[in-house]
């Protein structure tokens, strides 16, 4: 079930969510500079790799530090390739316009990143041994789809479900869309604590610590003044 659009009407031109998707397609252009082990490199540094931060010595045999915690931050803004970096920022420009409209910019920036905060988090601390970096911005993006839930609970989202090889779109009310997705994440997150080797190599528990993150903090960041 893939989000493609939605019905709620906005009035303002999103600029935080543009600039959003500037720095990641910015950061991305960068990515695809580097050589395979400056690739390497730039993401153990810069990606989030929880083993640095509970492993101090192997923090310090492979040069990086355990007190440096840019990468709970700069994560959000590195992609895995075209299909990981189109998805999420697609999803991205559905949820976050309306959001931003309701919120303003500047909140708006406050939820995004903040759910992504929580979403490395939640990754890190359901993964403390692991040397692998994580990166990208779902679980800052799953942040978005629960507080645009949370915000629009009235409002529809239309998707397109493949079957076979034939496309189905159809909208579904945006709570309804947001406790599916939620649902999956958690089946898909507990299916891999109880198997590891499910994992498929995404970050469930950030999508799931992303979307809490997101709903827990909408709430407290209420309307701005708008002229009349």
């Amino acid at each position: 079930m893939f989000p493609i659009g939605d019905t709620v009407a906005t009035r303002s031109r999103p600029l935080a969510v543009w600039s959003i998707i500037a720095a990641n397609l910015a950061a991305f252009a960068y990515q695809l500079t580097l050589g395979a082990t400056q690739q390497k490199l730039f993401l153990l540094e810069h990606a989030l790799v929880p083993r640095r931060y509970f492993d101090p010595a192997w923090a310090n045999a492979n040069g990086l530090s355990s007190l440096d915690f840019s990468p709970f931050v700069t994560n959000m803004f590195l992609q895995g390739g075209f299909l990981h970096i189109g998805f999420n920022l697609w999803t991205l420009w559905v949820f976050g316009r309306a959001l931003e409209d309701r919120l303003g910019p500047a909140r708006f920036l406050v939820l995004y990143l903040g759910a992504g905060l929580v979403a490395s988090a939640t990754h890190a601390l359901f993964n403390l041994t692991s040397p692998i970096p994580a990166l990208g911005a779902s679980g800052a993006i799953a942040g978005t789809i629960a507080a645009y839930a949370v915000r629009f609970p009235h409002g529809w989202v239309k998707v397109v479900v493949p079957v076979l090889i034939f496309p189905f779109f159809f909208a579904i009310p945006a709570m309804m869309f947001a406790m599916i997705w939620f649902g999956m994440q958690i089946l898909q997150g507990l299916s891999e604590l109880l198997a590891p080797w499910y994992g498929q190599g995404i970050a469930w528990w950030a999508h799931i610590g992303g979307f809490i993150g997101g709903w827990l903090l909408v709430g407290r960041l209420g309307n701005p003044a708008r002229p009349r």
